[in-house]
Parts: structure tokens; sequence; C-alpha cells
């Protein structure tokens, strides 16, 4: 123990009296240590530096500037750099100037910035070269704004990418929903055909929400993502929720415990049914592609006080601290090395977020680290209990008082310049019962109705000659009330219009639900007959 004593009270002496100038900081922060041989050459007693100065408090105005823009980035890069030359000012205001190495190194978990400093002689060499670095300097700066620009057009340009992407991918998408609802409204199908019907109409929900996904991508990043609130009952949409995940899983062959615990008493609160379903659905989306199959997962929904809390458990492969931090972000992914990543966009969960905050909840994520499993909450604040209970009997009421509507052969054009979605859509709607004319172009839309005088249009907005609504205003100037209009578009903004401009009845985003469309077919009042 003496020994070790002697050796540090050696090392201690060694260090004052070298013959440059020593000293270690946190990283970008306050000194730490400095030796004697420093605190001279800069009229500093070790107390004035230690704890009350950093390294940037040392240097002239050009030292500094030169230390933002060259020798931290090189040091956060390389973790050391060598031989710099800089102005460093003494106490008494006085220039000196200093030659810095310095070397980045961690310890304990903290970052340390440990100096060797020599004063240099040749004073006007290194002005000359200060100058010509604030040249480069100023060259950089403008290098670095000219490369933000073209960052930011790049993503302008990714946006419109996305949004158009997925606009386009909605026309097969139409056509395909057409066929497959077709196909299974026939009567006496035999169980190896419909299996395949299910199997594709899974795939084909999946493949829409992918859409959905990249195109609230672009409206988050654009902030026009919007969410319409209206009393719901959270039990219900959960339910919904639980039943499809459960029959999406019972296609594939990983084998997973699912338990969902939901509340047995209505809870009411005022959110956007289909983002609130959305929230839920990508939150059990992540669990199953980072659970190996054989996992555990959870989804429940309590109440808490004046909040309802919805937690999504599991037992995958866990969150590390670092990427909790970031987890949340755009395109984020958890990283490749734990091998069990099943793709995805890395935009689930950075969706979660943005429609949580949309209805004002908070979202919370926690692990205990690889291979530990996660769980994330939801917390949205609940109707009080009075009101809810009074939602719950004008519900009721409503549901006792509705009566089924008798569907009616209808007069229908389908306005499509998709061939193979205008097909799907006229086989569907002949079998059941509706009489259809088609056309595929504006012009030829006016020409038909004037013929046909259908009782609805369903009309594509996207047309090659007249815009959809432009033919909606010529048919409604002319038909007034007698006619439906029904609005089939892939883009979202176009369910946007301003209500003086508004000429459709319904619009539908392809592909459309088609229960909901001949819904609105049935409706139809007897002024439109």
């Amino acid at each position: 123990m003496h020994e070790l004593h002697r050796s540090v009270s050696d090392f201690r002496a060694a260090y004052d009296r070298a013959p440059c100038g020593l000293f270690t900081a946190v990283a970008g922060g306050k000194i730490l240590q400095a030796n004697r041989t420093f605190c001279e050459w800069l009229g500093f007693s070790a107390p004035e530096l230690v704890a009350h100065r950093t390294f940037l408090d040392l240097l002239t105005m050009g030292g500094k500037i030169f230390l933002q823009t060259h020798l931290a980035p090189l040091l956060q890069v390389q973790r050391s750099v060598a031989e710099v030359k800089l102005d460093m000012r003494r106490r008494d205001g006085a220039v000196v100037p200093m030659m810095v190495n310095v070397c980045r190194v961690n310890e304990g978990g903290v970052e340390l910035d440990e100096f060797a400093v020599m004063v240099m002689g040749d004073r006007h060499k290194y002005e000359r070269e200060l100058v010509a670095a604030r040249s480069r300097s100023d060259e950089a700066l403008e290098a670095k704004k000219a490369a933000e620009l073209a960052l930011r057009l790049a993503d302008r340009r990714k946006d419109e990418f996305l949004a158009t992407l997925a606009h386009e991918l909605r026309t097969p998408f139409s056509a395909m929903r057409s066929a497959i609802d077709l196909l299974s409204r026939q009567q006496g199908l035999s169980a190896d055909t419909v299996w395949p019907l299910e199997m594709l109409d899974r795939q084909l929900d999946q493949a829409t929400r992918l859409a959905e996904d990249l195109l609230d991508v672009s409206r988050i990043a654009e902030g026009k993502i919007e969410v319409k609130k209206t009393r719901v009952e959270i039990g219900a949409i959960m339910h919904e929720v639980v039943e499809s995940t459960r029959a999406r899983q019972a296609e594939t062959d990983s084998l997973y415990e699912f338990d969902a615990h939901l509340p047995v008493e209505p809870i009411y609160l005022l959110a956007d049914p289909v983002r609130l379903a959305q929230i839920v659905q990508n939150l059990l989306n992540n669990a199953f592609r980072y659970t190996p199959s054989g996992g555990k997962i959870g989804l429940s929904v309590t109440r808490r006080g004046e909040d309802v809390v919805i937690t999504v458990r599991d037992s995958g492969i866990g969150i590390s601290h670092q990427d909790l931090t970031t987890i949340f972000t755009m395109f984020a992914q958890v990283p490749s090395g734990y091998g069990r990543s099943k793709g995805g966009l890395g935009i689930g969960l950075a969706l979660v977020r943005a429609l949580t905050q949309l209805h004002d909840g908070q979202l919370t994520a926690a692990s205990e680290g690889a291979e530990k499993g996660s769980s994330f909450e939801v917390r949205l604040r609940a109707l009080p209990a009075d009101i809810s209970s009074l939602a719950a009997k004008a519900s009721a009421s409503a549901v006792n008082q509705t009566r089924p509507v008798l569907s009616k052969q209808r007069r229908v054009l389908v306005v499509d310049d998709s061939a193979d979605a205008s097909a799907s859509l006229t086989l569907l709607l002949q079998a059941e019962g509706h009489e259809v004319e088609t056309a595929t172009r504006g012009l030829d839309a006016l020409r038909v109705e004037a013929a046909f005088h259908p009782e609805a249009v369903i009309l594509d907005l996207g047309l090659p000659d007249v815009d959809g609504k432009e033919v909606a205003r010529k048919i409604r100037s002319t038909r007034g009330a007698d006619v439906t209009l029904i609005a089939l578009t892939g883009w979202q903004e176009d369910a946007e219009l301003n209500p003086s401009e508004n000429h459709f009845d319904a619009y539908f985003l392809k592909p459309a639900n088609i229960s909901e469309l001949l819904e609105v077919l049935a409706n139809i009042t007897s002024k439109n007959t």
C-alpha cells in the first residue's frame, strides 16, 4: 500500500511539472484538472480553472469559431486531433498562441477530453493559417447550407413520391377488392375456394394498410394528418381490433399466446374510431413482428381515474435503453443485429405517436433490455362517467329505432378509367341486381348520363380528360338532387373539398368498402327514383 501511495504521488508530481500544459475536461464541458505548467502559462490558479471554466472559455473569438467548425466535429468523428494551432487568452487578456493536441476517452461511462498544449513561437505564421481556416470555414458553411437545401428538396420529393405511390396503388387494389367481394358472394363455394379467397382478402387488407401508412408518412411530414373526433365506446373498437388480429394470425404458421382483456363496463371518449383502431393495430403489429413464435402478447384496456389506458405487452426481443429514445422516430428500426426482425417500413410507431398526440394523449414505451420483452402504453382522456352513461342510453335507443333498409334495384353509372376496376365493380353491382352502365372518360360519362338517367353515379375523380369534380358539377347542374353522386378517389385530400364546391353525396377512398357502398345505394331516397 505504501508503494502504491508513493507511485501515485510521483505521478502527480510528474504531471504537475510536465514541460507541456496538461488538462482534462468533460467532453465539451468544465475542466476537471489542470497541471501547474498550464496554469502558469495562462496566469490562472488551479482553483480558478477547475470546475469553473471550459476549454471554450479560454479561447479567443477566432479560436472559438475554429473549435466549433473544425476541431469539435473532427474530435467527435476521429476521437483525437493533433497539432491544432489556437489562440488562448491569459487571465490578464494577453493572447497566447498554442499548439493543441486532444483525445477523447471514456472513463466509467463518462466522455472526457484530455489536452496537451504547447506555446507557439511563430505567431505571424499561425495568424495566416487562422485567416485561411476562417476562409475555409465560410466555404464549409456555404456548402453546408447548399447541402441542407438539397436535402430538404429531396425530402419533399420523397414525400410527394410516397403520396403518389399510395394513390397509384389504390386503383389496382380497388379492382382486386371488387373481384374478391364478387367471388365471395357466390353461393355454394367449396372449402378449396373459400380459403384462397379469405387469404387474398386478408393480404389485400394488409397491402392496403401499408399503402395507407405510406400516405400517412407524407401527411405527417406536411402537417396535414387530421383526426375526426366523435363520442366512441372503446370496448367495441378494441373488440374489432382483437378479432381482426386473431383472423390475420390464423393464416400464419407462427404460434403466439395472445390474450386480450377488455373492460366490462362501457368506457367512452372523444376519438376518431378509425385512427384509434389504427393506433392499437400498429402496436399489435409491432409486437407480433418482434416476438418469436411461441411468445406471449397481451392487450389490456383499463380505466385509471380520468384516463383510459391501452397497454400492449410482448415477450419479444425487447428494446435497448438507447433505442427507447429513438423508437418513435420515422423509419426507425430495431437493430438488425438481433436477427429476428420480420421487416416492416419503420413507420408504424411514428404513426402511433403522431395519432396519439392528435388525440391529446400520451404514448410511452418500456423495456428491461434485449430479450426481455417490451410494453407500450397509450393514455387518453375518458369522458366523465355521467356523460358516458347518457351516451350509452342514447346509443341503445338509436339501435332500437333502427330498421333494416330494403334493397332496391338501381340504375347506376360507373365512371373509371381503369378497365379492370370498372369491370370488377360493374360485375359486383350487377350481381346485386343493379342495372349498370360504364364510361372511362369524363365526356363519355356526360353523354351516357344524359341518355341513361342513372339514379346514382359512382365517379372516379382522376379521369384523363375532364376532372371528375367538374363532371359532378355539370351533372348536378342539370339533374339537381335527382341523382346521387358518389366519389371514388385515391387521394385523401379529395374528401376535404370546400362545402360550396362539393357536389358529392358520399366519398369512398379506393379500395372502397363494398358493404358501405351498397348501403349508400340502398338508402337513396324516393325523390331519386
